[in-house]
């Protein structure tokens, strides 16, 4: 092998050396780089293991869902169903008492009953039966019921059915009293044992979010209960623009209540009323997110007052009359930082004796400070008529006491409030336990109907469904006796029937309406027992 050939192979081992180096050293840097990378994945599967989580489990149904099941099967046997019925006459035809002779429709004397009675002449034809639903809650085992006075006022006839009534059983229900500025009643029915009562809350103690059920017969749909909470407390006649009813004050909530749930209770987690379902706002006559309910507090209070003596609640007043929303203005025209400003006096009131005047700012009765008119009506409403108070006010500028004597509310403003007739004020016709209403006979009467005046009622209307009407006394009727007293003026006719009772026979002497003669020509006798 020359020199050349020596140095060629010498080259080629050198090169190979060479390939197998950078070949072993690629190998070794892939090596490496995979154990790094094998390395990296086993330490991040290492870091994000859940070995160590505890699994998440459905709870079972219980806590709220159980408590509302329990708190409407603890309630739901004390809230009813009622029932009212009311009859609107239907001006039709006189119908005529068998024996009767002569068309009515010619009958000259309904003229004569049109100009002293009004309208046509005679008992209405076929009266209109009008019916509504409403819910109420036992508050007394002894069968004392709260509702809404809306849901039974000026019904002829209240029936309730209760939870465990086989179909068609109700029982007859009597209004106790009723509240037309609360819109609470009170009514009663009478069984012979026990009745399942509901226990009254706190409402006080209601915050808004709280959970509440309302539980009623909405659309007549007896024991439906629905879950809602309390959305906000202290709504006002103003916040909802109602007039005229200065003493309701609301708790809200968004538990659905509806035309039929109105008098049912609104109850807490405690299984206690602290409300009686009363308003909806809506545009649609039904539920919108929006209810109302009068708080229990206000309802005790109520209640105790109606299933008092008088059936009825006492609110004190002085008569005076001020902005029901407070205005920075006034306070600064007048000179005065908190107080009311009096905007009228009612004449003859105790404010108008005890010297106060339009432009009065009241800051104080009996030393307590008076910032706004809610204080002020719960003083002096809260306060028993006849009872004195201070006031004491700022009159330009300058503070002056004086002493009062509270009024009855429902008196002093009895034209405003509509509480004349319901509290017997009036000086119109009342009507009787028997169904008629009686008219004394005028010297126009007696000439017209040929009796000597001052004998005998005149009957001016008779309720349809009456034991009047079950007798067959008919509008126009001279009664002369009742059992054989003589009834000679209403306050006559009143005494007597007043002495009635259940079950007793009754009689009246009776000259139909259009017979002639004297006063004894052509009497009947209509006689029943009554009910």
């Amino acid at each position: 092998m020359d020199a050349r050939t020596s140095a060629f192979w010498l080259r080629f081992k050198a090169h190979r050396l060479a390939y197998s180096l950078t070949i072993l050293a690629t190998l070794a840097v892939g090596i490496l780089i995979g154990t790094v990378v094998s390395y990296g994945v086993k330490g991040q599967e290492r870091k994000n293991s859940s070995a160590d989580a505890t699994p998440l489990t459905i709870p079972a149904p219980q806590q709220l869902s159980n408590q509302f099941a329990q708190i409407s099967k603890q309630l739901e046997p004390s809230v009813v169903n009622i029932n009212t019925e009311s009859i609107i006459r239907n001006t039709g035809p006189r119908m005529r008492r068998p024996g009767n002779q002569g068309d009515d429709d010619q009958n000259p004397f309904d003229d004569f009953f049109n100009h002293f009675f009004g309208g046509p002449g005679g008992q209405a034809q076929g009266p209109i039966r009008e019916r509504s639903l409403g819910s109420g809650v036992i508050v007394d085992p002894k069968g004392y019921i709260v509702t809404n006075r809306h849901v039974v006022e000026k019904a002829d006839r209240v029936r309730v059915r209760l939870q465990d009534d086989p179909p068609g059983v109700q029982h007859d229900a009597k209004i106790i009293g009723e509240d037309q500025e609360t819109d609470l009643a009170v009514i009663k029915i009478d069984l012979n044992h026990p009745l399942p009562a509901a226990k009254l809350g706190n409402s006080d103690s209601m915050q808004v979010g709280d959970w509440v059920l309302a539980i009623g017969s909405p659309f007549g749909l007896t024991e439906t209960v629905t879950a809602g909470i309390v959305s906000a407390k202290g709504r006002n006649a103003l916040d909802l623009n109602i007039s005229n009813h200065q003493f309701q004050s609301f708790i809200q909530t968004d538990a659905a209540i509806n035309p039929g749930n109105s008098g049912g209770p609104l109850v807490n987690m405690q299984g206690e009323v602290i409300g009686i379902n009363t308003a909806i706002l809506t545009d649609t006559n039904q539920y919108a997110g929006v209810g109302f309910a009068m708080p229990s507090n206000t309802v005790i209070k109520v209640y105790d007052e109606l299933v008092g003596p008088e059936h009825r609640v006492r609110r004190g007043s002085i008569g005076v009359e001020f902005n029901a929303q407070a205005n920075p203005a006034i306070a600064r025209v007048y000179g005065v930082n908190s107080g009311v400003t009096v905007s009228s006096v009612v004449s003859g009131s105790p404010a108008d004796k005890g010297g106060l005047q339009v432009g009065d700012t009241i800051i104080s009765v009996n030393g307590k400070k008076i910032s706004n008119g809610d204080q002020l009506v719960s003083e002096i409403a809260g306060t028993p008529p006849g009872s004195k108070v201070t006031l004491g006010y700022v009159r330009n500028g300058q503070k002056h006491d004086t002493t009062i004597t509270v009024a009855d509310r429902s008196k002093l403003f009895a034209s405003r409030l509509g509480e004349g007739q319901e509290n017997g004020e009036e000086n119109g016709p009342k009507e009787s336990k028997l169904g008629v209403t009686v008219r004394s006979v005028t010297p126009e009467m007696a000439d017209r109907l040929q009796v000597p005046a001052g004998k005998g009622v005149i009957v001016q209307d008779v309720k349809p469904g009456s034991f009047a009407e079950d007798i067959g006394l008919n509008r126009g009727d001279l009664i002369l006796e009742v059992n054989k007293q003589p009834v000679n003026s209403e306050d006559d006719f009143d005494r007597i029937a007043s002495s009635l009772k259940s079950g007793q026979d009754v009689v009246f002497l009776v000259r139909p309406r259009g017979a002639g003669g004297n006063n004894q020509e052509g009497t009947i006798f209509l006689a029943g027992t009554l009910p």
